[in-house]
């Protein structure tokens, strides 16, 4: 008798999970339109808007906030003179290498000097400033980029509580 109760027992169990994994398979497909982020399908292939850098020369233009706390800055000027920038050619450092200019309020127009981040070696020496900016940092537009009148592909609601 009690080998007929074990065996109704799984027989319900058996039925049930089979009804519980048929009834996943009926939920409704999901729309091409409402898998990502963009309004449209995943099929299309839209054309970005032509985005214009500022013509603003250099120590003349707005500085925007940045993105989020210990974000790069965005270049306030156009920078399409100066590229490609490399650890030979770098018309960046003829400006802003100015390590005399730490911590000093500097007059509207001025340019930021390269942060001591820029002259210390993480890997090698933590912590110890160098007299030059250190190898990995020539290459300016690899964290840095030019303000542009882009428009925002995703609206962003982050908030860091801090002022930059």
């Amino acid at each position: 008798m009690r080998e007929h109760f074990e065996w109704v027992g799984f027989t319900l169990w058996a039925s049930a999970a089979l009804l519980a994994s048929t009834a996943s398979f009926a939920a409704p497909p999901i729309q091409p339109n409402s898998m990502g982020l963009s309004k449209g399908s995943v099929f299309e292939v839209p054309e970005p808007k032509v985005s214009h850098y500022p013509a603003t020369p250099p120590g003349e233009s707005k500085v925007l906030p940045r993105a989020y706390s210990g974000a790069p800055p965005q270049v306030s000027h156009d920078v399409s003179e100066f590229l490609p920038i490399t650890a030979q050619n770098n018309m960046c450092i003829a400006c802003h290498n100015q390590p005399a200019q730490w911590g000093k309020k500097l007059e509207k127009g001025a340019p930021t000097p390269i942060p001591p981040s820029h002259y210390t070696d993480q890997r090698n020496a933590p912590g110890k400033l160098t007299e030059n900016l250190v190898g990995a940092r020539y290459n300016c537009n690899q964290c840095h980029v030019p303000q542009a009148d882009a428009p925002v592909l995703m609206e962003n609601t982050f908030a860091s509580g801090r002022q930059h």
